[in-house]
């Protein structure tokens, strides 16, 4: 799609590893329950579902948090379960429960029985991309994202979040043919449902491995990484002219990051339990990386943050290459100006360093 001219690309040269004059900085789940305006929404919408399949209150609250904070991107709202509920699994999300699924993965034929997911279905999705890129109008790059296929596939088999991953896991130890099968399917659409948000508009995609931190070693590199790696060796690489970069997340990942940082992948967001500085010696110039402050350091003060957030820019160092987020997505719970002063220390402190 043709667009205006991208007025701050401080975020994408970052993941490029370019020189910047500023550490970018942008949240994960910023469009959230932290923001009264958000909540608001949502109550118009009905529901989380009738929130994230409407592209016009998809579009609304991914804006919201830019018209706060001066955020570096955008992250398109959405959902990291659409590709299952795309296959027929009937996702609902049940209040203070998270989501559910109807008809969760539990046998062989049920395995069997499962297809890639009709892309018309997910028709939403692109439209609020396309959507989100017109009202944005070249002010910062637009992020679009998927769940990994192996975190997918987590939801998929357990029906619902797990606290043990009991499920899921039997399968894995038990029939590994069936999660492979799974494995397969989900790489395959990640990879579709990827480009056609690129096609839509979206100039930077993230694959969420939320759950890829449950698994052995060697297990994570066979039923997680191996399956990522399929994803992003399909995706669309450049669009528009400009090369489209990718970003994977794994939470609880950072016994990996050598491993991760040889997918292909153009950035890392890594979790707050990474040091930093020592996971950029570790990785070199191979990819960039995003993270990684405790989500609960926002509950710490004003003069908590700032100390925090200089401490994490201090570990990284004034090398090119990183974004700054926190290590997970934002608590719902937190004071809105916490974000203001976390904002404000990321840019001014970064600024200094570059100075």
């Amino acid at each position: 799609m043709s667009a205006p001219t991208l007025q701050n690309d401080v975020f994408l040269r970052a993941l490029a590893r370019q020189p910047t004059e500023y550490t970018p900085v942008w949240l994960m789940r910023q469009a959230g329950r932290y923001l009264p305006e958000y909540n608001a929404t949502r109550a118009r919408a009905g529901s989380f579902l009738g929130l994230a399949k409407n592209p016009d209150y998809a579009t609304e609250v991914t804006l919201q948090p830019l018209a706060r904070f001066p955020l570096d991107a955008a992250i398109l709202f959405s959902d990291i379960l659409t590709i299952p509920d795309a296959m027929g699994l009937g996702l609902s999300f049940e209040t203070g429960e998270g989501p559910r699924f109807a008809r969760p993965l539990r046998t062989e034929a049920d395995v069997a029985a499962l297809t890639a997911p009709d892309m018309n279905e997910l028709r939403y999705v692109f439209d609020a991309v396309t959507q989100i890129r017109r009202e944005l109008a070249g002010k910062v790059p637009l992020i679009g994202f998927s769940g990994s296929p192996w975190t997918l596939a987590c939801y998929m088999v357990e029906g619902a979040g797990s606290s043990d991953y009991r499920t899921v896991k039997t399968m894995m130890y038990q029939r590994p043919d069936l999660m492979h099968r799974i494995l397969e399917i989900n790489a395959e659409a990640v990879a579709v449902y990827l480009n056609a948000q690129i096609q839509a508009g979206a100039q930077v995609v993230m694959i969420f491995d939320s759950w890829g931190g449950v698994l052995a070693d060697g297990l994570f590199q066979e039923f997680s990484l191996a399956y990522t790696r399929k994803a992003l060796a399909k995706l669309i690489r450049e669009n528009d002219g400009r090369s489209v970069p990718s970003v994977v997340f794994t939470k609880g990942g950072g016994l990996w990051i050598d491993d991760i940082a040889d997918l292909g992948c153009d950035a890392i967001g890594l979790d707050w339990t990474v040091n930093l500085g020592k996971a950029r010696e570790r990785v070199g110039d191979r990819v960039a990386l995003q993270g990684n402050l405790d989500p609960m350091t926002l509950f710490g003060g004003e003069d908590r943050i700032r100390s925090e957030v200089v401490r994490t820019l201090d570990s990284f160092g004034n090398h090119p290459g990183h974004v700054f987020n926190l290590g997970h997505g934002i608590s719902q719970f937190t004071p809105p100006e916490a974000v203001v002063t976390l904002v404000d220390a990321v840019h001014q402190h970064s600024r200094g360093l570059r100075g």
